[in-house]
């Protein structure tokens, strides 16, 4: 092998300048002196063809563009782990430790106290205070010295390896297995080489509860044989890894809580149910995934499914979701309360947004949290007695009736709404004369003349007002919080007839008109608060 050229060169990382790519030749190159590294670059716009040169194929790209020939001498192969660190914290024994005035050393930017100490006993000292590592883009490309990170960084636990030059997976177990009490590890943007088929497992993990594998080119089947050696993993992000099929779990991944497919194409919706028996998952991260439709064929509508048990949030943002159907499959869900849905072909269909929020929150009946914003109890209950009133219409032609003997809505119906009869139990079905358009207010009979009374507010004195027969009762409450200037306190409004003393009859549906409770001119409507 040449001057400069390791012998493991084939295979490599390596970069030049700010590119980064993969060694796929090393050897001459016809018509040409010395040694050249035939290198297939990340970023396809690097390169100058296939890996043929004049009519001579010495290595593969996937681009048609995406190789070219480098000298050795430009191509940086990296350096050990605690190089970068050394490097990166100002502790290297060359640059960076310089003795300041009287009886302080400088370690990069920090100075230190120097109390008759070595300069290497000190750093030293400052290598084991580490706990938080971060090198990255630091061009780490191997381990180093056998023991040598464990006998220098004893307590470090959260490592930052993101785009390095790491080859493969057994460069991260080689630094790992020095690292006792790894907790969190990053190595996201290395485009390394996975294990293909079951090796002996490391206990370099062991203690490893968050790991970061984005832009790594690892496929699923390679998460699986890699998650026998990750026992009390609990977060597993794995976004833009080409990764389009699952396959299911077994014996692995259990004690997992989040996970992150994001970027990735997955082949369709039903992919999910392969991962759907995972014990502990609480958070599912399926952002630009492709998925067009969300389905759990187990549960009946009104009922739940026994997937995903524990799955608390889900986003499923930047998708090609276009029917309502996956939204109502959403409520099968039984721990679901938080959701991410933004930027899906379903949520054109609705043109305006407040409407389209509420058609999801009334949906999702747990939902607590949509797109990031708190569902607060009044905005579901507004929410679902709007849905009540919107489809009471379609509801009633589709065989729906108040009297629950009568009552057969079509199959049809109740797949477009799974969640109306649970409404109509929860705030009574509609009537006929409530869902009616609003009427004509130039007749004169359909105004009424009703007296308002603050009855616990002695002091405030009787208001008469004309209202039309067809406002509904939540309308009123807003005229009177305006009118008697009352702060945002819930109102309660009753009523007394004229006909009927001492009789108080409550007005407690918001959507019902006040000619529901035969109210007439004359009778008195009583405000509490």
């Amino acid at each position: 092998m040449a001057a400069g050229v390791p012998p493991d060169a084939l295979g490599r990382r390596v970069s030049c300048g700010t590119d980064y790519g993969t060694v796929r030749y090393v050897g001459s190159v016809s018509g040409t002196a010395g040694i050249w590294l035939g290198v297939e670059w990340d970023d396809p716009q690097r390169g100058k063809h296939d890996g043929s040169y004049e009519g001579t194929q010495y290595f593969k790209c996937r681009h048609p563009k995406g190789g070219s020939f480098i000298r050795p001498n430009k191509a940086n192969f990296g350096v050990d782990f605690l190089t970068a660190v050394k490097d990166r914290y100002g502790l290297n024994d060359k640059q960076d430790a310089q003795y300041g005035t009287g009886n302080t050393v400088v370690f990069g930017t920090k100075t230190v106290e120097f109390v008759g100490m070595d300069s290497v006993a000190e750093q030293q000292r400052q290598l084991n205070k580490l706990v938080d590592i971060s090198v990255r883009e630091c061009a780490v490309s191997h381990a180093g010295q056998e023991e040598e990170i464990s006998r220098t960084c004893a307590n470090m636990r959260h490592i930052n390896l993101s785009k390095n030059l790491i080859s493969s997976w057994e460069t991260i177990i080689a630094i790992a297995s020095q690292v006792k009490n790894l907790e969190t590890l990053n190595v996201s943007e290395n485009k390394m080489r996975f294990p293909s088929t079951s090796t002996f497992t490391s206990s370099a993990f062991s203690n490893l509860k968050i790991l970061a594998l984005n832009q790594t080119e690892i496929t699923w089947t390679e998460v699986l044989l890699c998650a026998q050696g990750w026992p009390v993993l609990e977060e597993l992000y794995l976004s833009s890894n080409n990764i389009t099929v699952l396959e299911r779990p077994d014996n692995v991944l259990q004690t997992l809580k989040l996970l992150d497919l994001s970027d990735n194409q997955l082949l369709d919706g039903n992919q999910l149910h392969l991962i759907a028996e995972l014990p502990r998952l609480e958070q599912l991260i399926l952002r630009n995934t492709g998925i067009s439709s969300i389905r759990f064929p187990d549960a009946e509508f009104g009922c739940k499914t026994k997937m995903f048990p524990l799955l608390k949030r889900l986003a499923i943002n930047d998708n090609k979701i276009s029917q309502w159907s996956s939204i109502n499959e959403l409520d099968k869900l039984p721990s679901l309360r938080a959701l991410q849905c933004n930027n899906n072909p379903f949520m054109d269909m609705e043109k305006n947004p407040e409407t389209l929020i509420q058609l999801i929150i009334a949906k999702i009946s747990q939902l607590e949290v949509l797109n990031n914003c708190e569902i607060l109890p009044a905005e579901r209950r507004g929410a679902e007695l709007d849905y009540r009133k919107i489809f009471g219409k379609d509801w009633l032609e589709a065989g729906g009736h108040w009297n629950p003997e009568k009552n057969k809505p079509s199959e049809e119906f109740l797949a477009a709404h799974p969640r109306y009869p649970a409404l109509c139990l929860k705030y009574g079905a509609p009537e006929e004369g409530e869902l009616k358009g609003r009427q004509p207010l130039t007749l004169k009979n359909q105004l009424l003349t009703l007296t308002i009374k603050c009855p616990e507010k002695p002091e405030q004195k009787p208001v008469e007002k004309k209202l039309p027969e067809s406002m509904t009762i939540q309308k009123v409450k807003g005229l009177l919080y305006r009118l008697l200037k009352i702060p945002g306190s819930e109102l309660k409004l009753s009523y007394e007839s004229s006909k009927l003393e001492g009789k108080e009859v409550e007005l407690d549906n918001d959507l019902k008109p006040l000619q529901f409770y035969s109210i007439e001119s004359g009778d008195c409507v009583l405000v509490r608060w």
